[in-house]
């Protein structure tokens, strides 16, 4: 059951009575039901047809469909757990409270941002949500469950993130760092300084490019894995450009992906 509540909703498409959008469209994956054009629902209780509205209309009925209904996305939710607003900005209902009490709307993103991010922190791409989540394919926009925004302003699923930071922690769209790896850094400094290179790989260098800075570093120690950035920002999320033994002043090869 996707939402809680006492009212069918006739799809506009095809006449079909559905308990919600979500509904219609599992069972049709030919076409969405448009939730701002249903015009007519069904009382679950008398089975009385009807305009939407939070009540039935039936005088002998008289049932409370939901305890939350918008009438603009002919949105019923029983769930009295569950805090639910209207965006008139984004014109879909979200969760959360509403704006100004836990979120606000990013005029540029066109996206709800909760106030728990300070505006120094949230980085506007215009029309962020309205693509797919980089790891599901699924809308991000019309999205029936959280999403997280990274760092680098890039959105995806709550549940994908917390997947796919099980092995990564690069934005799989721009591949810049997805948080705060400092501290993971931190480590792989302290692991570099007690593991170092090989004495044969002494005059071997790299040239790397940093993620997360977008600068470039020439002739930095050569590691297997590791290439730290050394314009300042002390990040690992560095990618090869070249790398081989610059002993007698070469040129380094080309090299692979980096960490």
């Amino acid at each position: 059951m996707h939402y809680r509540r006492a009212c069918k909703l006739r799809a506009p498409c095809c006449g079909r009575l559905y308990p919600c959008r979500l509904c219609h469209d599992q069972a049709l994956t030919d076409h969405a039901m448009d939730r701002y054009a249903v015009a007519e629902i069904c009382c679950m209780r008398c089975g009385e047809l009807q305009p939407p509205a939070r009540t039935c209309r039936n005088p002998h009925c008289r049932h409370v469909f939901s305890a939350y209904y918008c009438d603009i996305c002919r949105l019923y939710d029983d769930d009295v757990g569950k805090a639910i607003y209207h965006c008139p900005y984004c014109n879909v209902c979200r969760l959360g409270k509403g704006l100004g009490i836990d979120f606000r709307h990013c005029m540029t993103c066109n996206a709800c941002v909760s106030l728990a991010v300070p505006p120094e922190r949230h980085k506007c791409i215009e029309q962020a949500l309205q693509r797919d989540c980089p790891v599901c394919s699924e809308p991000l926009f019309t999205s029936t469950t959280h999403y997280k925004v990274l760092s680098c302003g890039h959105s995806m699923h709550r549940q994908c993130y917390d997947a796919y930071r099980q092995t990564a922690y690069t934005c799989p769209i721009c591949k810049k760092s997805m948080e705060d790896m400092s501290s993971h850094f931190a480590g792989l400094d302290l692991l570099l300084q007690a593991y170092p290179m090989p004495p044969e790989f002494a005059t071997w260098r790299s040239d790397v490019l940093c993620q997360d800075c977008g600068e470039e570093s020439r002739n930095i120690p050569y590691h297997f894995l590791y290439h730290k950035c050394a314009n300042g920002c002390g990040s690992y999320n560095t990618r090869v450009l070249q790398a081989g033994d610059r002993g007698n002043g070469g040129r380094a090869g080309q090299g692979g992906g980096g960490i």
